[in-house]
């Protein structure tokens, strides 16, 4: 069950990889996530204006990147990539980025896809998006108890 909020807010959340960017976006309500694409990277100066005109397109007033770290609660590398993403996405949108737990999105994404999706489907969905989508669907019920920084 989704958290309470006093106000609607629309998110945008990312699933940050070395390869690729999976999105996905809740509805004008805040409440329900869906997967919205995957961008392949290009480097930070392409990467965050594409970022920066989805935000707007989409209408988002809150970025959440996933914020891998160890299972250990330790950040890493690829905790210190989302970061830098995330500095560069607050400047140049101007809009609230969060860090959210990601720990075992991308897992959670390959099961939920292997047990929901046929072999007939004729589009499956993919899974950067869909990881993006169980970050997105983790704030939206877990709220504040999930972030792990904030830019």
């Amino acid at each position: 069950m989704a958290a309470r909020r006093e106000e609607a807010m629309k998110y945008l959340a990312l699933d940050v990889g070395e390869k690729t960017i999976g999105l996905a976006v809740s509805d004008p309500l805040g409440l329900i996530p869906r997967p919205l694409a995957t961008l392949s990277r290009r480097g930070a100066r392409a990467d965050v204006p594409d970022l920066d005109r989805l935000a707007r397109e989409q209408g988002a007033e809150t970025l959440l990147v996933g914020y891998p770290v160890h299972v250990s609660g330790e950040a890493g590398a690829a905790a210190a990539r989302a970061a830098r993403l995330a500095r560069q996405l607050k400047a140049k949108t101007g809009l609230p980025v969060l860090g959210i737990d990601e720990r075992y999105s991308t897992l959670e994404a390959e099961e939920f896809l292997r047990e929901s999706v046929s072999g007939r489907a004729k589009r499956r969905p993919d899974d950067h998006a869909v990881a993006a989508a169980l970050i997105l669907r983790r704030f939206l019920e877990e709220g504040e108890a999930v972030v792990l920084a904030r830019w």
